[in-house]
């Protein structure tokens, strides 16, 4: 969960948000030596006037500053792709739940089940309890088992919409007519929260997302207790 004044990402509950931070951390030393060079040689320009005309017309000079902005692009587009194939691949997950947007709260079904689907709204501010947060918690989380891969169908009844929960590193679309899908994993148990990040109406900012991860042993007591209810 974000605080107040946090310069840096939420903490990764994912292998995927985790390999993503990593790849801006990578991303942002690249950019500082850049700056850093860029720099140092505007200020060398402006605190000289000697100019060696020999070498700002070598062929020598010319090689290098094409050559390594080159080299530099290749060194942010392969950890760039391969985390793109990483957040593609989808290989058995142990459970399948769609996402459907509407305005403005979401619905949720588990289609491995028969009947197990909900409705989550947010929770009004009058009707909130102590510790719960403004504006982001919901009358119904969308529970999952931790460390168990999960296959998230994402669609839309009415308009556009955006299922997004940053600590997952998850942003997926929700087009109407069309099924999208993709995968998470969450490394600990815990409360993830995000909201649609689509500007989808006049309250789209009220279609906060809750995901619960848990143990599977409590998973399958709240499946169980869901689906008698």
């Amino acid at each position: 969960m974000a605080h107040p004044a946090q310069l840096g990402f939420q903490d990764a509950a994912s292998p995927i948000m985790e390999e993503l931070l990593h790849f801006h951390d990578h991303a942002i030393m690249i950019v500082f030596l850049i700056s850093a060079l860029v720099l140092y040689i505007i200020s060398l320009m402006m605190s000289t006037k000697l100019t060696h005309t020999n070498t700002m017309d070598a062929q020598e000079v010319e090689m290098i500053w094409t050559i390594l902005p080159a080299i530099i692009l290749i060194l942010i587009a392969l950890p760039s792709l391969r985390i793109l194939y990483l957040m593609d691949e989808i290989n058995s997950p142990h459970l399948t739940i769609k996402a459907l947007g509407h305005q403005w709260y979401w619905s949720y079904e588990y289609t491995d089940y028969e009947d197990l689907m909900f409705d989550s709204y947010m929770v009004p501010t009058q009707d909130l309890q102590q510790g719960f947060f403004r504006l982001l918690e919901v009358d119904h989380r969308m529970v999952v088992p931790m460390e168990s891969p999960i296959r998230m169908l994402i669609s839309a009844e009415d308009v556009l919409h955006s299922w997004a929960v940053p600590a997952l590193g998850i942003k997926t679309d929700a087009i109407p007519g069309r099924l999208n899908q993709t995968t998470f994993i969450t490394s600990h148990p815990g409360l993830f929260y995000g909201q649609c990040s689509e500007i989808c109406g006049s309250n789209h900012s009220f279609m906060p997302i809750v995901v619960e991860a848990v143990p599977l042993k409590h998973f399958e007591n709240w499946s169980t207790t869901m689906l008698t209810a």
